[in-house]
């Protein structure tokens, strides 16, 4: 069973940083796709960053953080993390890791249990 557990959150003032780090008990390079997702309250689970192991690594991510956000993983840790900057309050969520695994053409899909972002003056 993967089990991916996040932490680093916590409550910031609009300006500053945070990073968020999240464990996985499995191998990475057995993922295809691994990212961080944010659901503010009363509103969707969006994705934020993420990345598709291929030919060409190149991280994607939302618009509405991209300068601001840095998604970096560690293979010797099994670790993966969200460098967050210039937070603002509109960033305020709770944020999880996702990585989803390809095994005779089904998708495994796991998530972390997430991990609050409060950013208030």
């Amino acid at each position: 069973q993967v089990r991916l557990v996040e932490s680093g959150g916590g409550e910031v003032q609009p300006g500053g940083s945070l990073r968020l780090s999240c464990e996985i008990s499995a191998s990475m390079h057995s993922f295809n796709v691994m990212g961080w997702y944010r659901q503010a309250p009363g509103k969707q689970r969006e994705l934020v960053a993420s990345i598709t192991d291929g030919i060409s690594i190149i991280p994607d991510y939302a618009d509405s953080v991209r300068g601001r956000f840095t998604i970096s993983r560690d293979f010797a840790k099994n670790a993966m993390y969200l460098q967050m900057s210039s937070l603002k309050p509109e960033d305020t969520a709770v944020y999880y890791c996702y990585a989803d695994q390809l095994y005779q053409s089904r998708k495994y899909d796991y998530w972390g249990q997430g991990t609050q972002v409060t950013v208030s003056s």
